[in-house]
């Protein structure tokens, strides 16, 4: 029961993170189980709004059927305690960057929360780059600067310097500038973009010389006083990289024509190109839908006759408040001749609890909360022949040599080589015969990989555990970087590894 809560509600329910409680332990678990149960009985909770029976994407944050049922029956039997001693070492949060310090550094003024009790506060920061050069991107970090307020925040480069500031009314939702494009997302839970950055597949995001960077920040209801100062932190390739395939972002779909009257359930659909279909073979790497408060379910899709030909993305209960990037598994092919369609419904009557309007009044595409939008955003790339084979749930992992370059504390354990290749030892001398000792390994996400000790008693003076980089399932693990969490006699401790 508890690798379930460690892997679906830990990334956001452990202290100092944005949820409003901590899910870590069994006490804290357990007067929270009537709660727990309703949401996850209802599937508010975790939030994953795609329909996963649509699409596959990578790092799927929701509840198999299996553990949904588990952790019903578990509390509809009276969410009794297990033995304490075969508690797994819990997974590990990490409030500092993951990727070290990076090429640039951009980081958003000090801002107070305006979002009172019942009222959200939406605001935007431009921030100059003062980038000297071209470069390409290869991974993207965002640090929140107080992880407990911030609910989502999204990045924009803006090459044409245009965008403007806005945190006076709390409302913005996005870029005042069309040329702004959206390159990376926070939700909590979330870990850095990472771009497959070794051969074959190397991939890059442009970044303009002096593009602006803009930050559109989510604070929830009730932050009020609060203070944040996030920042983001860009990896470049190092000038000249050879072999750097570019990834365009973009709102590949859009509609900025419609109408939605007051008392009505509305339709609204989008697609690209407007005529014929697309003029070459492209490989997609993500799909991110965008609507504001009305909205009620979209669709996204590409099709060459028959509907529904490349399935992209499903969302039936929009929830305005979760939304992102969603990176599908493996990369999708568009096929030339294909027809981009997106097809959304908004809910503007009384019945939808989240109408910013009472009575429902008249509501038009527009970049504030209170407007609508219809967008699909989308990482993409010119095809090339096998590209619907990588796997991007491996690849997009945090395999970077640059963090093999930082030193690393001391552990319980002497972990060598650090970084390794096949295998990794893990050595030490600070336990004595008869220690009950539960050894885990997980990924930055917070997920289980692999069970190294359950409640085991130490025989000798020492411990040698072997780890040869596979999941409990045999599978080999991407590369990246992983945290061996250790229980010696309910004493917990931690540790990163860097697997090449």
């Amino acid at each position: 029961m508890a690798t379930i809560f460690y892997n679906k509600c830990a990334q956001c329910h452990h202290t100092g993170g944005i949820a409003p409680f901590s899910l870590m332990t069994f006490s804290e678990v357990s007067p929270n189980a009537s709660f727990i149960y309703g949401a996850v009985n209802s599937e508010a909770m975790p939030p994953w709004p795609p329909d996963n029976n649509y699409q596959n994407y990578a790092h799927d944050r929701s509840l198999s059927a299996t553990e949904k049922t588990t952790v019903l029956n578990w509390i509809n039997n009276g969410a009794p305690e297990g033995n304490s001693a075969n508690t797994p070492p819990p997974p590990v949060f990490s409030n500092s960057t993951l990727l070290g310090n990076g090429d640039l550094e951009i980081q958003m003024p000090t801002y107070m929360s305006k979002a009172t009790a019942g009222n959200d506060d939406y605001a935007c920061f431009v921030v100059p780059s003062n980038l000297p050069t071209d470069r390409k991107i290869r991974a993207i970090e965002i640090v929140p600067g107080n992880r407990e307020i911030v609910h989502h925040a999204l990045i924009f480069i803006d090459p044409t310097g245009a965008s403007v500031t806005d945190s006076v009314g709390g409302d913005c939702a996005g870029p005042s500038s069309a040329g702004a494009a959206l390159v990376m997302g926070y939700t909590p839970g979330s870990t850095p973009l990472t771009l497959p950055a070794t051969s074959p597949l190397k991939l890059g995001i442009p970044f303009p010389a002096n593009s602006q960077v803009l930050f559109t920040m989510h604070y929830p209801d009730g932050s009020y006083g609060q203070f944040d100062s996030t920042k983001v932190i860009f990896h470049f390739y190092p000038p000249g990289e050879p072999a750097v395939r570019d990834v365009s972002t973009a709102n590949v779909l859009e509609n900025w024509s419609f109408y939605l009257p007051p008392n009505q359930v509305t339709s609204v659909s989008a697609q690209y190109p407007s005529a014929g279909g697309l003029p070459a073979n492209f490989s997609l790497l993500s799909v991110f839908p965008h609507m504001h408060l009305l909205g009620k379910s979209m669709k996204v899709y590409a099709e060459d006759g028959s509907p529904d030909t490349l399935k992209l993305i499903n969302i039936p209960e929009w929830d305005f408040h979760w939304q992102g990037f969603y990176f599908f598994k493996t990369i999708q092919k568009a096929a030339i001749g294909m027809t981009l369609r997106a097809e959304a419904v908004y809910d503007n009557t009384s019945a939808n609890p989240e109408n910013p309007n009472n009575p429902p009044a008249a509501v038009f595409p527009g970049l504030n909360t209170t407007d609508e939008m219809m967008l699909v955003y989308a990482h993409y790339m010119l095809y090339q022949p096998g590209d619907e084979n990588y796997n991007l749930d491996s690849l997009m992992s945090l395999g970077f040599q640059d963090l093999a370059n930082e030193e690393y504390g001391e552990g319980l354990f002497t972990a060598y080589p650090n970084p390794f290749d096949a295998s990794i030892n893990l050595y030490s001398t600070a336990v004595a015969s008869g220690d009950i000792v539960s050894v885990s390994i997980y990924d930055t996400h917070g997920k289980a990989i692999r069970q190294l000790m359950k409640a085991e008693s130490v025989s000798g003076e020492s411990l040698h555990l072997i780890w040869n980089g596979e999941n409990d399932h045999g599978e080999m693990v991407g590369s990246g970087m992983y945290f061996v969490s250790i229980n010696v006699n309910g004493v917990l401790s931690n540790q990163r590894i860097l697997k090449r």
